[in-house]
């Protein structure tokens, strides 16, 4: 009885392997680049440092507005808000958008365009001051280390952010958050550092502060 030795073979193809790594790396950094519109390499979200923020940002007041037109009302919002960097400079500005969100971005870009430098004299101004703006009236003093910033709303806000550590005030006639923040702003404008003053009277700091 003859048997066939002869055994059929099935020619079977390698299952892919997996992808390179590097291959994979690339596609997804391809792919992130094209959702966040191209961004740079070297700035992905793999080992990227947080930028951290110069400025201090706060939201004094939000008020909402109406206009009444022939069809119905318009509503819209105006932003009160304040920048500083902690270390003698702030800024105020108003932002006003359809949304509330889009009127304190403009608020803070304005803001960042008006910062004053004001002259600080160990954590708190070197001398009294009131500043006007319509109705309201503002009047800052220094204070003694660890007095704190006696100060509300407005007031307080601005000084936090100029990074006024011991403060008093106290706020005379209208309690309007915008005029009461551009009274403060306006004396932080007009308040004058020992430098200052020296140079003014042609002396040295040192004859201005012990006579």
């Amino acid at each position: 009885m003859a048997t066939d030795n002869t055994t059929s073979t099935t020619s079977t193809t390698p299952a892919p392997g997996p992808e390179p790594r590097e291959a994979r790396d690339q596609q997804g950094a391809r792919r992130d680049g094209a959702s966040r519109g191209g961004r740079r390499e070297g700035r992905g979200r793999f080992g990227q440092e947080p930028v951290e923020n110069e400025f201090v940002e706060k939201i004094i007041a939000v008020n909402r507005v109406s206009k009444t037109v022939k069809g119905g009302r318009h509503f819209g919002f105006s932003v009160l808000v304040c920048v500083g960097d902690q270390k003698g400079r702030v800024g105020i500005a108003l932002g006003k958008a359809k949304a509330v969100p889009d009127a304190v971005r403009k608020g803070l870009e304005k803001a960042k365009k008006n910062l004053i430098t004001v002259p600080l004299n160990k954590g708190t101004i070197p001398h009294p001051f009131i500043g006007k703006f319509g109705a309201s009236s503002v009047l800052l003093k220094p204070a003694a280390p660890g007095t704190g910033v006696i100060a509300g709303g407005a007031v307080r806000a601005i000084f936090e952010a100029l990074g006024v550590k011991d403060l008093l005030s106290k706020r005379i006639g209208s309690n309007n958050p915008v005029n009461v923040a551009k009274a403060t702003f306006d004396a932080l404008k007009r308040l004058r550092g020992v430098n200052d003053v020296a140079k003014m009277r042609g002396l040295t700091p040192a004859q201005v502060i012990f006579g």
